[in-house]
């Protein structure tokens, strides 16, 4: 399988690429195998609960701040083939405005059909993303307990 347009496209023109100088939560993973190294920066935000209405907070956390936590920028650093670029670029369009708790279940999966495809042996760079992202979540949330 060759790589897809949408992939193509990610990979010459990445969202959301580059640092964050303060960021709130950061993860990090890497294949020792292939020599992919995976970064996620997190700016986290507070959604105000609408009156009458405080769901828990995101994987039963109590809110922070007055609201229910969410991802209100994310940055990625890579350092890997097209298909880790352009995994890492797609998974931030995917996280970027969801709460916490809904940027633990992106899954491999649901990359791998928004970029229409991945040839079978460049599927492992997508988990390296969520990993990266699952890890940033996991140490904003231990931070903040």
């Amino acid at each position: 399988m060759q790589y897809t347009d949408k992939v193509l496209e990610h990979f010459r023109t990445p969202h959301n690429q580059g640092t964050m100088a303060k960021a709130d939560a950061v993860g990090q993973e890497g294949n020792p195998v292939c020599g992919d190294v995976m970064k996620m920066y997190l700016k986290i935000g507070h959604k105000k609960a609408q009156k009458g209405n405080t769901p828990p907070g995101p994987a039963g956390h109590p809110h922070q701040k007055g609201g229910t936590p969410y991802i209100e920028d994310i940055k990625f650093e890579t350092l890997g083939c097209a298909a880790a670029i352009a995994v890492s670029s797609m998974l931030t369009d995917l996280a970027m405005g969801k709460t916490l708790g809904q940027g633990l279940k992106i899954t491999k999966d649901d990359i791998v059909k928004e970029l229409g495809g991945l040839p079978d042996t460049k599927i492992h760079c997508s988990m390296l993303g969520v990993d990266a992202l699952h890890q940033a979540i996991n140490n904003y949330l231990k931070k903040h307990r």
